[in-house]
């Protein structure tokens, strides 16, 4: 019985280090040149091409256009804060009208 239990657990073992190493691999793979993606879906690629040519799924094309998207909102937030502060600062430092 305790022969069993030791093999059984070695095999666990062993079955989880080898899980675990496979893990960084395919997480590397995960990795995707979204500036290749929107380069060539702006050439009038579909994604379904870009995907292909690539050789990556075409979920991530459409996940590098998403973060596409979010960075150009992103990017059009700060102009327009940055466009109030400079409108702020220019009518505080501007002279007020006094009255007599």
């Amino acid at each position: 019985m305790r022969k069993l239990a030791i093999a059984t657990a070695s095999a666990m073992l062993g079955i989880a280090l080898s899980l675990s190493a496979a893990v960084p691999a395919a997480h590397a793979a995960g990795k995707v040149d979204c500036d290749a993606v929107m380069q060539a879906l702006g050439q009038g690629k579909k994604a379904k091409e870009v995907a292909s040519d690539m050789k990556i799924s075409v979920a991530s094309v459409y996940r590098c256009k998403r973060h596409a998207k979010q960075a150009a909102k992103a990017e059009t937030a700060t102009q327009k804060m940055s466009e109030r502060a400079a409108e702020a600062g220019a009518a505080s430092a501007a002279p007020s009208p006094s009255t007599k």
